[in-house]
């Protein structure tokens, strides 16, 4: 995995944009608006954080007419999935042992 590539999502900017992205393409305007509308920040800051996304591999924008068009790549986010898969055994027991805790509790309520 590409070193940078938690560098990119570790900012709160960038994390939203990807999610605003995960259901598909959409507008920079409608982007920046968002965005614009839950940070605070101006629209040229919203298109420099659009821009690191695209530089690194997160992002592809497409051109129709004068407007830009955004979409997740899903390589980069693949990477870093592959990336955590050696941690998920140390939350995947702790999440069994929570399962198992709630259907215990469950049965001794339903048992008189």
């Amino acid at each position: 995995m590409d070193v940078h590539a938690l560098d990119v999502l570790g900012d709160p900017v960038r994390r939203r944009l990807v999610e605003l992205l995960r259901d598909g393409e959409q507008p920079a305007g409608v982007l920046g608006h968002q965005v614009t509308a839950e940070f605070g920040i101006s629209q040229p800051a919203v298109s420099q954080h659009l821009r690191v996304l695209r530089d690194t591999g997160f992002a592809r924008v497409r051109a129709v007419g004068n407007r830009r068009l955004y979409a997740l790549e899903p390589a980069p986010l693949q990477q870093v999935d592959a990336w955590l898969e050696p941690y998920r055994a140390h939350w995947a027991h702790r999440l069994d042992a929570l399962d198992t805790e709630i259907r215990r509790g469950r049965r001794d309520r339903s048992t008189p």
